[in-house]
C-alpha cells in the first residue's frame, strides 16, 4: 500500500493513534507520503507511535487530547492548524453491557466522545477541504452497524448514530470533492479485543481458547484480524484513487457479517 505514495503532500489527523487500529492507520498513512498529526490522551504513549514514525519519514506530530472533553477538543484544533485534508476519527468503545443495564449517563458521554467530538473535528477542517476540493473523513466504527453485536448495548447504540452522522455528511459534502466513510472492524487483535474477551471469560467461565473458539466459529477466515489489515483499507480510502467512494459502511471482517 506505502508504495503508491498517492498521499505526499496530505496533511492527516488520526485520532486514537497511541495504540491498536488508529496507531497502524497513522503508521500507513505515512508509508502512504502523508505527513501525519496523531491524537490520544495518553503523551507517553503517543511519543512512542512518534518514534515509528519519525523512522519512516519527517514532518509528523502529536497533540494530546481526550475526546470525551469537548473544551480540550475546541482548544486543540489550533493546535493541530486548520489545513487537514484527512480525518480519522477513532475513538475506544463504550464498555460492554447490556444496554437495559446502561445508565443514561453512560449514553450521554458515548454520544458526546463518538458523536460530538467528530464534529467538532470536521466542522473544524471541512473549510479547508472545500478549498482544496479534496477532502477525507473516516470513521473507525464496528459491524454492529450491520448487525447488533451482543453485550455490547450501549456500543451498538453510539456506533449507529456515527453511522448515520457519516451518511448525511457524505450527503452534504460530496459535491466539494470531500469523501465520508466508514470502516467497519471485525474481531481485531486489539486491546479492545483483550477487553471483549476477558469479559466473556468471567461472565461464561470459559477459558480463553474456549472463549476465542466461539467467537472465530462466525468467522470464514477462522481467525483475528491483525490491526495492520484495517490499516489497509484506511490508506485506500484517504487515497486519491478512492474519490468516487462516499457514503458506504466498508466491513473489514473476515466475512464474519452475516449480510452483504
Amino acid at each position: 500500500m506505502g508504495t503508491w505514495n498517492s498521499m505526499t503532500g496530505k496533511h492527516a489527523l488520526v485520532c486514537g493513534a497511541s495504540k491498536g487500529i488508529g496507531q497502524a492507520c497513522a503508521l500507513e498513512l505515512a508509508r502512504a507520503g502523508a505527513r501525519v498529526t496523531i491524537l490520544a490522551r495518553s503523551a507517553t504513549k503517543l511519543e512512542a507511535t512518534m518514534k515509528s514514525l519519525l523512522e519512516l519519514s519527517q514532518g509528523h506530530r502529536f497533540v494530546v487530547c481526550d475526546l470525551s472533553d469537548l473544551n480540550q477538543v475546541r482548544s486543540v484544533i489550533p493546535t493541530v492548524g486548520l489545513n487537514v485534508d484527512v480525518i480519522l476519527c477513532n475513538s475506544g468503545g463504550p464498555n460492554p453491557g447490556p444496554l437495559l443495564q446502561a445508565e443514561t449517563g453512560d449514553l450521554e458521554a458515548a454520544f458526546q466522545q463518538h458523536v460530538l467530538a467528530n464534529l467538532l473535528l470536521v466542522q473544524a477542517f471541512v473549510p479547508h477541504m472545500q478549498t482544496q476540493k479534496f477532502g477525507r473523513i473516516i470513521n473507525i466504527i464496528s459491524t454492529s452497524v450491520k448487525i447488533p453485536l451482543p453485550g455490547l448495548g450501549v456500543s451498538n447504540t453510539v456506533r449507529g448514530a456515527v453511522a448515520s452522522w457519516a451518511k448525511t455528511l457524505a450527503n452534504e459534502l460530496g459535491p466539494h470533492g470531500i469523501t465520508v466513510n466508514n470502516i467497519l472492524p471485525g474481531f481485531t487483535r486489539t486491546q479492545r479485543l483483550e477487553q471483549i474477551i476477558s469479559t466473556s471469560m468471567q461472565k461464561s467461565a470459559m477459558s480463553r481458547e474456549d472463549v476465542e473458539r466461539n467467537f472465530l466459529k462466525d468467522v470464514p477466515a477462522a481467525r483475528f484480524a491483525e490491526a495492520q489489515e484495517i490499516a489497509y483499507a484506511c490508506a485506500f480510502l484517504a487515497s486519491p484513487q478512492a474519490s468516487y467512494i462516499n457514503g458506504i459502511n466498508l466491513p473489514v471482517d473476515g466475512g464474519r457479517t452475516g449480510c452483504l
